[in-house]
């Protein structure tokens, strides 16, 4: 995806991010934090794996002053009016127990739907729910979390020399998986089972992330919205006020964009 430079709204209506893995060696927190420091938006999906306890339980956390400050920002968005909605995923899973619950311009769902200003209710999700149709288990499987961990350290040493060159972000992980062909046949059946859920609930698409592998488009009339991850793409999604949906990198500049239907009533967001 080439990124384009499109002046932004000064606000966005709903801003999507996941798969953060705050705790971990992976998470760019400084990039995060940037970009949160400068967002301006009505509401923030949080849409699981943001902290990440599995990480934080087997190994040691890694957390400084870049991880304070997302947390700082975090809470500077909150005071300054944004509502935040919490969605866990598998690797932040026993926040699910709290779902339900409702905190000061803060609440804590297993899935939502979200209402956009053109009236399209889009499905929530993280998208570990799919992993049963999804992926193939056993060694290969195993073989695979092996390879992956390692690509994530080569990703993040040659990045480090980019960055002490002044050359921008470049995901190795994300070149090598565009040219795996097992890795966009997973992709594949990941995209159908999100959209496949959404057509069973009645709905218009679905926004996502899970597989770290950012996305928007349209599937036979099904919004796919994944908003990709902090580990590799460093990617977010957002609503524009008129309901256009932009896939948004780091640097707030536009990947990709769905233009908004005939504007309807929209009455935001839902639990599913």
């Amino acid at each position: 995806m080439t990124p384009q430079l499109v002046q932004l709204p000064p606000r966005q209506r709903a801003v999507f991010i996941s798969d953060v893995h705050l705790g971990s060696k992976h998470c760019h927190a400084a990039e995060l934090a940037e970009f949160l420091g400068s967002l301006r938006c009505d509401r923030l999906y949080l849409v699981g794996d943001i902290v990440d306890l599995w990480w934080m339980a087997q190994r040691r956390a890694t957390w400084g002053a870049a991880q304070v400050r997302v947390v700082e920002a975090l809470h500077a968005l909150r005071r300054a009016g944004t509502e935040l909605v919490y969605v866990p995923g598998n690797h932040d899973r026993p926040i699910r127990r709290l779902c339900g619950m409702l905190l000061p311009r803060m609440s804590i769902r297993r899935r939502a739907i979200h209402v956009t200003a053109d009236g399209r209710r889009l499905l929530v999700t993280h998208g570990d729910d799919y992993d049963c149709v999804t992926q193939f288990g056993g060694l290969q499987e195993r073989f695979g979390d092996w390879l992956y961990y390692r690509i994530l350290t080569g990703n993040h040493w040659l990045n480090l020399v980019r960055r002490r060159r002044g050359w921008r972000y470049w995901s190795l992980s994300e070149f090598l998986k565009c040219r795996s062909g097992a890795a966009e046949r997973y992709i594949g059946r990941f995209v159908q089972a999100g959209c496949d859920d959404a057509r069973k609930r009645g709905l218009d698409g679905v926004v996502c992330g899970h597989i770290h592998r950012a996305g928007l488009f349209e599937r036979d009339g099904c919004v796919y919205a994944n908003d990709g991850d902090w580990v590799e793409s460093l990617t977010a999604l957002a609503e524009d006020p008129d309901g256009t949906l932009r896939l948004l990198s780091h640097r707030g500049e536009t990947l990709a964009s769905l233009p908004p239907r005939a504007a309807l009533p929209a009455r935001w967001s839902q639990a599913a």
